[in-house]
Formats: C-alpha cells, structure tokens, sequence
C-alpha cells in the first residue's frame, strides 16, 4: 500500500496493512532531529514513516514587525512571547462591549495566499495523504482574546459576547479554507483542524458548554469539508502530558 491508500483505507473503517502514521513535532524537536540524524525534511518523514504530508495556506495581513521579545502574531492580532508560539502578551477583548466585538478590526480571509497550496500538494503525486485547509483554532483564539478565566466566566454571564466572538473567529476560517479548497481541492485529501479543549487533569469545559458553545462551530468545519468531498481530521488533545 502507498501512504495514501492506507490512510484511505482507514478512514473507510476497513483493515490497510499497518496502522497510519503522522508525525506532528514541534519545531524544536524537528530542528533537533534534522541535527542528530543528518536528514532533510522530507528524508526524515520518510524515517519517521509519515503517511501524512500538509500543505499551507500563509496569512499576508497585518504585516507591521513585532516587537522585542515577540514570537508570534495570530491573524486576530495577538501578540505572543515566550517558547514555541507562546503566551499572549494582553487579551484585547476583556472588557469589551458587544459593540466593540462586532467593530474589533477581525481579519480579512482575502488576505490568505493560497497560491502555492496546490502545487505543494502535487509535489507529493499522491503517494501521501495530503492534509490541507485552515488549522482553525478558534477555541485557542477565544482565550487569547478574552483571557481564559474570562471566557469560561462570559459564557454564564455574556454568552452573547461569547457567541460574537467565536461567530467572527469561524467566518473568518470558513472563508480561508473556502479559499484554500477552491484552489486545491482536488489534490487536498483531508480537512485537518484541531483544538486543544483539556488540560493534563481533564475536559476544560462540561458537555452542556462543549455543546453549547463549541460543537456548533465543529460542525460548520466538518460540514465545509464534507461539501467539497474531503475528509475531516480532527486533533483533538484532552491531556498535555501522558
């Protein structure tokens, strides 16, 4: 079997011949592992038996430089430090209004370059499954704009507030991968999303919350797969540390 055809095979609830594997490293572990095996990107996918390849859309919009000891800026205007993509330095949304929610300067979706999606994908002559579309963390967006204790707060007090925000956050995802699948989906196998809504103890949120605020949003992004014939992967993590 090629990587695609059991991965597949997999998602038609049949047996391939071993099970599929993808490899999600952070950064760090990635530029240590080129180091230590001598290996290219591709060349260390391969050693890791990767059945997985993705391909990016990238984000041109609020292109002013960051700031001394900034990592990171999300689409929505945070700015983050720290490891990794970090921590937000503020959380712009604490105290604000359902008028000012609704005039908060959200994204454009226009300004996702798409133009190289589909050729990415065709480099790889459908030997791997190909994981493409918006990675779509609009729970992890939330928090970063209303601060996290504040979010779970609003969502008693403010689901109004809650449900604009998360409203803004989705249209703009929805049009982004709108984007990405009409310019590749053809050569796209996957819709591959995630949201981290645990922590090392457990779920963050009960299921009346879960389905109340977050499940309808799921179900627009799968939908939006479903519509242009892919599959949906979701990584979806309850606990940081195994």
């Amino acid at each position: 079997m090629t990587s695609r055809e059991r991965v597949l095979t997999t998602f038609a609830h049949q047996e391939p011949d071993r099970v599929p594997m993808w490899c999600g490293a952070s950064d760090e572990f990635w530029g240590k592992a080129k180091k230590v095996t001598n290996l290219g990107d591709e060349e260390l996918r391969i050693r890791f038996h990767d059945d997985f390849r993705r391909v990016f859309a990238t984000y041109r919009g609020n292109n002013d430089p960051l700031g001394q000891d900034i990592v990171y800026r999300t689409p929505f205007g945070i700015d983050r430090h720290g490891q990794g993509y970090g921590q937000p330095v503020n959380h712009p949304l604490a105290e604000a209004t359902l008028n000012q929610i609704h005039d908060y300067p959200w994204p454009d979706a226009c300004d996702v370059d798409v133009s190289n999606v589909k050729a990415d994908a065709e480099l790889y002559n459908m030997q791997y499954a190909i994981l493409g579309g918006d990675w779509s963390p609009f729970w992890h967006d939330a928090i970063d704009l209303f601060g996290m204790e504040n979010l779970f707060i609003k969502m008693y007090i403010e689901p109004e507030a809650v449900d604009a925000v998360f409203e803004h956050l989705m249209d703009y995802y929805i049009a982004s991968s709108k984007r990405i699948f009409d310019a590749a989906a053809d050569q796209i196998d996957i819709f591959f999303i995630g949201n981290d809504f645990g922590s090392q103890t457990g779920p963050l949120i009960d299921e009346d919350l879960f389905r109340r605020f977050l499940l309808p949003h799921l179900k627009r992004l799968i939908d939006l797969g479903h519509s242009y014939g892919l599959k949906v992967m979701l990584r979806l993590i309850f606990a940081e540390t195994l």
